[in-house]
C-alpha cells in the first residue's frame, strides 16, 4: 500500500455529461461482504465486488488470516469461509492502507477472536481518530493499544471474553456502531448500540442476510452473541458515493443527461438526492428493485438550474461522504448553501471542510469554513491549482468543477482516487469531460 506514485489531474473546462453508465460497485457493501463471507460456514459467492484499493485492503488482510478468496475477477469474488473461529493469526501487520472502513470494522471483528494482530495504514489513515472504537471495545473486554494520541497502529491483544454492552454512540458514525455489533457476535449475552441519528446500515442488513439475528427498533440496534453466519450470494449494487460525482457533474454542465444504472439507494444513504432536489436538480428514479435485501434502481439526472439552500441538519448523516461533490454544486447554484451539523467531515480522508474551501477559494468562489460546516455562494468558477491532499472524494470533485469554469482546473494528489473508483478518468472521458492523468516527479 506504500510508495504510490502522485498523480495529477489535468481537466479542460466546458463539456457536457451524457450516456448510461454503471459506476463501481459500492464500497460499504464490498467491505463487509469479504468480512463476513469469511466468517461464514460455506463459500459465499460475491458479484459487483468494488476492485478498488480500499476494498482489496479488506480482501488481503483475511487472506493473510488464512481465508482463501478466488478473485476478484470482473467483480466475482468466492469466499472459503471459515467460520466464526477460523482466523489464523497473521504473520505480520495487516496493512490497511488508506481505509478507515477496514481499520475500524476490523478493530471490532477481532477485538474477541483470541488472536494477537496489529492493524496499520497509510500516513493519512493513521492520522485518524481510533479512539472512538477503541472506547467502546474497551467497555466490551478488548484489549487495544493506539498511539498516545489515539491513532494507528492498533494493537490487539488476545482476548475470548467479550461481554455485550448498551451502548449510545456519541456521534453518528456507521463504522463505530459496526465496530461494536461485529464485536457483539463474540460476546457475551446481548450488544445494543443506539444512534443519535440514523446511519447506512449495510452490516445490519448483512448480518441478517448471512442468517444471523439482529433485532432493530428505531435507533436501536441489537443482537446476541456466539451464533453463526451461513454462506450466501451477495450482488454489490452500484456505489452511489461513485454515481454522485456524475449527478453533480450532469446537473451543473448545460445540455446534459445520464442515467446511472443499478445504483444502491438505501434510505440511509441516499441523503444526495434530496439534497440536490432541493437545489433544483433533476432527478427521476427509475427501476426501483431489492436485491439482495438492498434497494438499487436507475437514477436519471438532466441539466438543471440550481438554487443555493440551508441544508436540513437530519440530511447530513444520509449524505457524508457527498458533500465535496454537492459543495461543487453549491459553488454552481444562484445563492448561498448554508451546511450545518458536519463537524465529521473534518476526521475524513483529509478536513473536507477546510481542503474543499481552500479548493474553491483559488477558484474564485466565496467559502467560508465554520466549525460544523461551510457557506458557500454559488458564483463563477475561474481555473486554477488545487490540492486535494491525497482525498479521492475532492479529487473526483473538482475534476467536475472543470465543467463549469473558466480556465483548465489542475489537481494535485489523485493516486488515491483508486482507492474507491478505479477507471475514473477513462469513465469521465467517455462521458464527456475531458480530463488528463500523468504522473509528478
Amino acid at each position: 500500500m506504500q510508495g504510490k506514485k502522485s498523480l495529477k489531474y489535468q481537466v479542460e473546462p466546458g463539456g457536457s455529461l451524457n450516456g448510461t453508465l454503471r459506476v463501481p460497485g459500492d464500497k460499504s457493501i464490498s467491505h463487509r461482504s469479504i468480512m463476513l463471507g469469511s466468517l461464514a460456514d460455506g463459500v459465499t459467492e460475491v458479484t459487483g465486488f468494488l476492485e478498488g484499493e480500499d476494498s482489496l485492503a479488506t480482501l488481503n488482510a483475511f487472506r493473510a488470516m488464512g481465508v482463501e478468496i478466488e478473485g476478484p475477477h470482473a467483480g466475482q469474488v468466492s469466499i472459503h469461509g471459515v467460520g466464526m473461529h477460523g482466523l489464523h493469526e497473521p504473520e505480520a501487520p495487516l496493512d490497511l492502507g488508506n481505509s478507515g472502513t477496514s481499520m475500524r470494522l476490523l478493530s471490532g471483528l477481532l477485538a474477541g477472536q483470541g488472536l494477537a494482530v496489529t492493524l496499520t495504514g497509510d500516513s493519512s489513515l493513521s492520522g485518524r481518530p481510533m479512539m472512538r472504537v477503541i472506547d467502546p471495545l474497551t467497555r466490551m473486554g478488548a484489549i487495544i493499544g493506539a498511539t498516545e494520541t489515539g491513532t494507528a497502529p492498533l494493537i490487539i491483544s488476545p482476548n475470548r471474553h467479550l461481554k455485550g454492552i448498551d451502548y449510545p454512540l456519541p456521534m453518528a458514525s456507521a463504522q463505530v456502531k459496526s465496530a461494536v455489533l461485529l464485536a457483539g457476535l463474540y460476546a457475551q449475552g446481548e450488544t445494543t448500540v443506539t444512534e443519535p441519528a440514523p446511519t447506512r446500515d449495510h452490516t445490519e442488513r448483512m448480518l441478517q442476510g448471512f442468517g444471523y439475528p439482529v433485532k432493530r427498533d428505531g435507533s436501536r440496534a441489537s443482537l446476541v452473541g456466539g451464533g453463526a453466519l451461513k454462506a450466501c450470494r451477495i450482488d454489490v449494487p452500484a456505489d452511489i458515493s461513485s454515481a454522485t460525482f456524475f449527478l453533480v457533474g450532469v446537473s451543473i454542465a448545460p445540455d446534459s443527461e445520464m442515467v446511472l444504472e443499478h445504483v444502491g439507494i438505501n434510505p440511509t444513504r441516499d441523503g444526495v438526492i434530496s439534497i440536490l432536489r432541493l437545489m433544483g436538480a433533476d432527478i427521476e428514479i427509475e427501476n426501483e428493485q431489492v436485491v439482495g435485501g438492498e434497494p438499487v434502481a436507475d437514477i436519471r439526472v438532466r441539466s438543471s438550474r440550481l438554487h443555493g439552500i440551508d441544508i436540513p441538519e437530519d440530511l447530513v448523516p444520509l449524505a457524508i461522504d457527498e458533500f465535496p461533490a454537492l459543495f461543487i454544486a453549491a459553488a454552481c447554484a444562484e445563492g448561498i448553501t448554508r451546511l450545518t451539523g458536519a463537524e465529521e467531515l473534518r476526521v475524513k480522508e483529509s478536513d473536507r471542510i477546510q481542503v474543499m474551501a481552500d479548493g474553491l477559494t483559488v477558484l474564485g468562489i466565496e467559502a467560508e469554513p465554520t466549525t460544523d460546516g461551510l457557506k458557500i455562494r454559488g458564483g463563477r468558477i475561474t481555473g486554477g491549482c488545487v490540492e486535494s491532499h491525497g482525498d479521492h472524494r475532492i479529487a473526483m470533485s473538482f475534476a467536475m468543477a472543470a465543467l463549469r469554469a473558466s480556465g483548465a482546473v489542475e489537481i494535485l494528489d489523485c493516486a488515491n482516487v483508486n482507492t474507491s473508483f478505479p477507471g475514473f478518468v477513462h469513465v469521465a472521458n467517455q462521458s464527456g469531460l475531458h480530463i488528463r492523468q500523468s504522473e509528478v516527479s
